[in-house]
C-alpha cells in the first residue's frame, strides 16, 4: 500500500448510535421556481438537471469551518437531503420511495464567482460546487420517522436573520420523481445522498457568519464560518 486509505466518511443518525456511510453526494439544479428566478434562470420543466460532489465535500453540523478558498463571494443554499438506502437503478415514481433510508437537512456551499465564470465560459461548475467542507450535514432522521414529505417548512438563518423561508412542497421534482430520473443514469446504492435544491434567499457568508438551517420534523444544520486560512 502506497499511503494509507482515506478514513470512511459517516453520517449521524438523530438519536441512535447507528452512522450512515457517505458513497456518493448527487445535487439537483434549479428546484424551487423561484430561486431559479432570482439567479436570473427558467426552470427546465422537461427534466431535472444536477451536478456532484466528491464525498469529501462532507461537513458534519457543528463544525467551524475556514471561509473557502479561491473565492471572494461564497453563497449558503439550505436544502432537504435524501439517504438512499437500498439500490435503485431505472425504478418508477412509484418504485422510488422504496430506496429512501431517510432525510436530513444540509446546506451546499457554492464559490458563486467561479460558478459564473465558469458558466460564462460554458465550463463545468467544479471549482464553484466541489470543494472541501462545501456539503454541509445534519444527522440523518429515518423517512419512518419523518413521515410524508408534504408542507415542511424550510428555513436558513444567517446570523439569526431569516433569509430562506419556504415549502417542500415548492419543489418542481419531487422526491420520488428525482429518485426515478436519477436512477435512470446510475446505479443508485445505500449510501448516496440527494440534495434536491434551494429555495430562493440565496446569499454571501462572511468569516464571522453563523448559518442555522431547519426543516419541520429534522435536526438542524448549523455551521460557523471562521477566516480564510
Amino acid at each position: 500500500m502506497l499511503f494509507p486509505p482515506p478514513e470512511g466518511l459517516a453520517i449521524p443518525v438523530a438519536g441512535d448510535s447507528r452512522q450512515f456511510p457517505l458513497r456518493r453526494i448527487f445535487c439537483v439544479g434549479r428546484n424551487y421556481a423561484a430561486h431559479a428566478a432570482e439567479m436570473g434562470n427558467e426552470v427546465d420543466r422537461e427534466a431535472p438537471f444536477y451536478f456532484t460532489k466528491s464525498a469529501h465535500a462532507l461537513c458534519l453540523s457543528g463544525a467551524t469551518i475556514p471561509y473557502p478558498p479561491g473565492t471572494q463571494d461564497c453563497h449558503y443554499e439550505m436544502e432537504f437531503v435524501v439517504a438512499i438506502g437500498a439500490p435503485a437503478f431505472r425504478v418508477t415514481k412509484a418504485e422510488a420511495m422504496q430506496a429512501v433510508w431517510g432525510y436530513g437537512c444540509g446546506i451546499d456551499l457554492t464559490r458563486r464567482d467561479l460558478q459564473g465564470a465558469a458558466k460564462d465560459k460554458r465550463r463545468p461548475w467544479d471549482l464553484g460546487k466541489d470543494f472541501e467542507n462545501s456539503a454541509l450535514m445534519a444527522a440523518l432522521t429515518p423517512a419512518e420517522a419523518f413521515g410524508e414529505i408534504g408542507q415542511q417548512r424550510i428555513t436558513l438563518r444567517r446570523d439569526d436573520e431569516i433569509v430562506q423561508d419556504a415549502s417542500l412542497s415548492d419543489m418542481v421534482w419531487s422526491v420520488p420523481e428525482l429518485i426515478a430520473h436519477l436512477s435512470g443514469y446510475y446505479h443508485l446504492l445505500p449510501g448516496d445522498l440527494i440534495y434536491t435544491g434551494t429555495p430562493a434567499g440565496v446569499g454571501p457568508v462572511q468569516p464571522g457568519s453563523v448559518l442555522l438551517g431547519e426543516i419541520e420534523g429534522l435536526e438542524p444544520v448549523r455551521v460557523t464560518i471562521g477566516e480564510a486560512e
